[in-house]
């Protein structure tokens, strides 16, 4: 697609959403505009898949990706690029390179963080362990206690960025292993409650680390129809605060833009999350004036 469309389409489509409490405003003066692109269970789809796919056919690939991000980063340098986890297992790449290749790709399209789902460990904690090294960006993980395993000190409970001069801090909150994951590929790993921790690091990046904008990378699932007791992205946008965005994975949830839900203290938060097998890339513009009030819209594109 020619740059000039892509523009016009991706702003046609953002447009369509207005965010009551940190919804679209009248600007006096122009805003500083932080843009987030994300992905999740891309699960080692390399490729596009071809014309004779039934369901997706044309669709997704790396390379197509890079095109899409390298446009958007064009438009607006002051973005950032985060995936909320299970990068691996789905195609032979990861059975034959073992996550090597996911994480050099990833690197060259130089995502800035990503969290852990459950199926990076599908070779156990020593070989998502055995190629951290190929992976330039950080992982972001605050519910998953590390402290007795081989990735104690591999991953951080978050990480801040500073664009245009507005202070984003991004954190991590994976699902449960237990019933999902062998016990022997995560061993000693500890599963922390994740609106306890969520409320910690919200807390902490809104008070101590003075963040504008906060974003939760979860690998939660969007919602549990069928258990309302499970943690998902829906209930725990609902129970927290200070959060202005949740990033999701794990439930395959295709939404077109993001939800808008209440959180505890009644103010909107963002919930998105874009399917899986790299198919759609998510795109949210955040907007601040002067006094660092927020608005925002957002949408899913196709690649």
């Amino acid at each position: 697609m020619k740059r000039r469309e892509f523009i016009q389409q991706t702003t046609a489509a953002s447009a369509l959403i207005g965010l009551g409490g940190i919804g679209l405003q009248s600007f006096t003066s122009p805003p500083k505009k932080i843009t987030i692109l994300h992905t999740n269970d891309v699960h080692s789809h390399i490729d596009a898949f071809g014309p004779e796919n039934g369901r997706n056919p044309n669709q997704g690939g790396v390379a197509r990706r890079a095109t899409l991000i390298e446009s958007i980063r064009s438009e607006n340098p002051h973005t950032l690029l985060l995936d909320a986890g299970d990068i691996f297992q789905g195609t032979p790449y990861f059975n034959y390179y073992g996550g090597e290749l996911e994480f050099k790709l990833m690197s060259m399209l130089k995502y800035d963080a990503a969290t852990i789902g459950n199926h990076d460990f599908d070779n156990g904690l020593d070989g998502l362990y055995a190629q951290l090294p190929h992976a330039k960006f950080d992982f972001v993980s605050a519910n998953y206690d590390f402290s007795n395993t081989i990735m104690d000190s591999h991953s951080k409970p978050y990480k801040t960025f500073v664009k245009n001069g507005i202070k984003i801090g991004v954190f991590g909150l994976g699902i449960e292993l237990a019933g999902l994951v062998d016990k022997q590929m995560y061993k000693e790993t500890v599963y922390l409650d994740p609106l306890e921790i969520a409320q910690d690091m919200s807390r902490l990046l809104k008070e101590n680390e003075k963040c504008d904008l906060i974003i939760c990378l979860s690998h939660l699932g969007y919602n549990y129809r069928n258990n309302d007791q499970k943690p998902s992205d829906l209930s725990l946008a609902k129970q927290s605060k200070d959060i202005d965005l949740f990033i999701g994975g794990h439930t395959h949830t295709f939404l077109p833009k993001p939800t808008i839900v209440k959180n505890s203290i009644g103010k909107n938060v963002l919930v998105n999350q874009v399917g899986c097998f790299g198919i759609n890339l998510g795109k949210i513009d955040f907007y601040f004036d002067r006094a660092k009030n927020k608005s925002a819209e957002g949408t899913s594109i196709l690649i």
